[in-house]
């Protein structure tokens, strides 16, 4: 009897033993897949509990960058391109990919006669932006200034066709378009489009003194006289308002106004 319950006695420990370690081994599975659906809840996360990622991320400031995109457009407006490519250049820094500020600056580099500077930034504008309004008019003014007059015509009837909600992409695309019809001697479509500019903006002067040209060389001189005069006198301290009274001068020393632009 002795030898019986000594031999259970050791058999009931070896089977302790052995569901001891199976519980251990359990415990640390257990602990194992905690820990793993710990790591796979943090990868999920959002980007605010991951504050060292957000830090690294450069910081935008739209609202600071629309000032200076707001004073580089007013310094184009008075024919000041240097101190507007400084402007865009600087809201680029707050906002870098601004399409807004790269179309703008490219821009005021046309205006410097930079235009294969120009024709990289719009080139990138578009290759994210395709029909953006404002990148093709300039892209436009571009092809005009090369005499590359059929494609600056596509260039800008796609961005007046884009411009529905873009009033000044759609001016400075009839603008440029009216400029395009004036090179080929085409004055009936050029008068169309400066109109059009007009009526869109009408104290838009400098599509004024390009109407007075168009209606100069068609052989409408009374007409092209009284389009500058009525410019020059709404505002003649704006820089194409001072340029219809210049106009003015010129004509009444007999002299004829130039083909270029």
């Amino acid at each position: 009897m002795d030898l019986d319950l000594l031999g259970y006695s050791v058999i009931g420990d070896a089977q302790i033993d052995t569901d001891l370690k199976a519980l251990t081994t359990l415990r640390d599975s257990t602990r194992a897949l905690v820990e793993t659906w710990k790591v796979l809840e943090a990868s999920a996360a959002t980007p605010s509990s991951q504050p060292a990622k957000r830090a690294a991320m450069p910081r935008v400031d739209h609202l600071g960058a629309s000032t200076f995109i707001e004073k580089g457009w007013s310094r184009i407006s008075i024919d000041d391109a240097a101190a507007a490519e400084t402007a865009f250049r600087r809201a680029l820094e707050l906002a870098p990919g601004n399409p807004e500020a790269e179309t703008l600056l490219a821009w005021s580099l046309v205006l410097l006669s930079r235009h294969d500077e120009a024709d990289t930034l719009l080139a990138a504008v578009q290759a994210r932006e395709p029909e953006y309004a404002l990148s093709l008019a300039i892209s436009g003014l571009v092809a005009l200034n090369r005499r590359e007059y059929d494609l600056a015509i596509e260039l800008l009837e796609r961005s007046i066709a884009n411009a529905e909600h873009d009033r000044r992409a759609a001016l400075y695309a009839h603008l440029h378009l009216g400029s395009v019809y004036l090179a080929r001697d085409d004055y009936e479509n050029a008068e169309l489009h400066f109109r059009k500019a007009l009526e869109l903006g009408p104290n838009f002067f400098q599509a004024a003194w390009e109407l007075g040209r168009t209606l100069w060389f068609s052989g409408r001189k009374d007409d092209a006289i009284a389009t500058w005069r009525d410019a020059a006198q709404a505002n003649k301290f704006s820089p194409w308002g001072k340029r219809c009274g210049e106009m003015l001068v010129l004509i009444g020393k007999g002299e004829e106004p130039s083909r270029e632009r």
